[in-house]
């Protein structure tokens, strides 16, 4: 090569070689001068060693993506994605069904865009087969403004920020209004589930474009960005929908205040106070806020009543926390938690339920939130009695140490609440 020659590459670069991270290399990629610079700028020697890097770099991106791919897959989102086509009209419905049950309301329906138009995908009645995507009625006009529509119907918009996927339709024929915080928590759900669905379709990309011998390092860094955040929106749309999921229990329960969010934070306290890791004190923290999931289902009036309840009602409030195991097992990325929740009514000498585990057979989790939503419960006013002084609450927990609650936990919850 003639001086010349070197010095005019030299020069090329030292003009430009800031706009790319210091690294002349990947500048003369990002030029796209082709075979000019490669025949009459750079040696053979350094030909073959950018060559390599190129490889060295598309090798390490695609190993960093089957790593996201690995965790974000739908092992770890809503296990409602990982049925087959066949299956997925009785899915939706199932999830119609669930919102029609916490919303206490007519109807539900579900639709999806598919083919330029939203299709019904599920529905607990007799619904239209497909809405137009226009301003013409409030689905069409949810799917397209992204914001949840009052009109004959009220229409919630399933997005993300990346786009629509459908809207999830209900009638509510009573006079009375929905409630604000069940509202919340199906917009959350929209959300979560369009996120999901999305963040689906962005690996099934990523697969194509590892298994491509011929996609760029640029295509891989692309994809990549969308993967990262997408995973970043789930994340904050799971603890979202887990918040939402909380307050419209103590709203269903008739609570006063947050009685799921001051168990999870007495919960996560206690943790503290036993020197927990912080794993297993956000799971617990979780199952605390979650701990009476399965109230959801049930009606408003089984709570708001002062007297006696019917043997059916009693029947449905001692089961709900199989239903609430059964709503989490159904979503997936809170499944850690199941345990500890199916396991908190049970008492340290062996007498609970449902399996009459005993002492340190029953999970720490489930000892830690069992004592925490009693003390919580017992401290915050109800429809039908007033909150229990500090005091006679404490009393009343260490004399049942030993029989119903974790010794232990019993004593750490003590140092934290007098």
């Amino acid at each position: 090569m003639k001086k010349e020659e070197k010095n005019a590459g030299v020069s090329l670069f030292s003009q430009s070689e800031y706009l790319i991270e210091q690294d002349p290399i990947e500048e003369i990629f990002a030029l796209n001068l082709g075979d000019f610079i490669a025949e009459n700028l750079i040696s053979e020697d350094l030909a073959r060693k950018i060559g390599e890097n190129v490889k060295d770099k598309k090798a390490g991106l695609v190993n960093q993506l089957k790593e996201l791919i690995s965790i974000y897959s739908l092992q770890n989102t809503l296990c409602v994605l990982s049925f087959d086509t066949t299956e997925q009209q009785a899915i939706y419905t199932s999830i119609a069904q669930s919102v029609k049950q916490m919303l206490e309301v007519e109807a539900c329906h579900i639709y999806l865009f598919k083919n330029n138009n939203l299709w019904l995908a599920g529905s607990t009645s007799s619904a239209v087969d497909k809405y137009l995507v226009d301003e013409n009625s409030a689905v069409g006009k949810a799917f397209l403004d992204r914001e949840t529509v009052f009109e004959d119907v009220i229409a919630v918009p399933m997005h993300c920020n990346v786009k629509s996927v459908g809207v999830i339709v209900i009638e509510n024929n009573s006079e009375k209004p929905v409630n604000e915080k069940y509202l919340q928590l199906v917009e959350s759900i929209a959300v979560l589930f369009a996120t999901s669905m999305t963040l689906q379709i962005t690996i099934d990309e990523t697969n194509k474009l590892i298994e491509d011998e011929h996609s760029s390092a640029s295509e891989l860094q692309h994809i990549r960005a969308e993967l990262t955040a997408l995973i970043g929106d789930l994340c904050d749309y799971q603890q979202s929908f887990v918040e939402h999921l909380a307050n419209a229990v103590d709203t269903k329960g008739g609570y006063k205040v947050s009685h799921s969010k001051n168990t999870a934070n007495l919960a996560r306290r206690i943790c503290k106070e036993l020197g927990l890791n912080e794993k297993t004190t956000d799971l617990i923290y979780y199952a605390g806020l979650l701990q009476n999931i399965g109230k959801i289902a049930l009606s408003e009036e089984i709570f708001a009543t002062n007297g006696k309840l019917s043997t059916d009602d009693l029947k449905k409030v001692q089961e709900h926390s199989n239903l609430g195991v059964h709503l989490l097992m159904n979503i997936n990325f809170l499944s850690e938690v199941v345990p500890y929740i199916t396991y908190q009514k049970e008492r340290y000498d062996g007498s609970g339920a449902p399996e009459g585990l005993k002492g340190q057979s029953i999970p720490f989790g489930s000892r830690i939130i069992a004592a925490a939503d009693a003390y919580s419960a017992i401290t915050a006013d109800r429809p039908y009695r007033k909150a229990m002084e500090v005091s006679k609450a404490v009393e009343i927990l260490q004399s049942e140490a030993g029989t119903k609650w974790d010794p232990v936990v019993i004593d750490a919850l003590c140092k934290i609440v007098k």
